[in-house]
């Protein structure tokens, strides 16, 4: 018998956003506002094609303020209450990502569900 664990995804509070923990952290958690470095992977979930990655050679882990808009809408609330260490695979849809536009220069269709798998490397709490 070939036994596959179940997978449980769970849904952002207020929005259409759901979200695995691939991996528990620990310690401090993200809230809104604070500096946070990250390790991202993004693909299109209806072509698997891989648009990002801050693993790929050349490049960086990504640093933001969580929670204030500078990223897509289901990857701020997504990484809300991630700790250190943590691995959280999300599945955003259009309306939370790109929209009915994508964003074509990084092959994501008009209307593209995202699939982000994200990892918290520093949290840093504004003062």
């Amino acid at each position: 018998v070939n036994f596959q664990p179940r997978i449980i995804m769970q849904k952002l509070a207020g929005f259409s956003t759901v979200y695995e923990i691939v991996s528990a952290g620990n310690g401090a958690a993200v809230e809104k506002g604070a500096q946070v470095t990250v390790h991202a992977t993004g693909v299109v979930k209806e072509t698997g094609k891989k648009f990002w990655s801050t693993k790929d050679p050349g490049q960086t882990p990504f640093t933001y303020n969580a929670g204030v808009g500078q990223v897509i809408t289901g990857w701020d609330q997504g990484l809300l209450g991630m700790q250190i260490g943590e691995v959280r695979k999300l599945i955003i849809p259009a309306e939370e990502g790109y929209g009915q536009k994508g964003f074509p220069a990084w092959g994501i269709p008009p209307g593209g569900t995202l699939e982000f798998t994200l990892e918290v490397l520093k949290i840093q709490v504004r003062q």
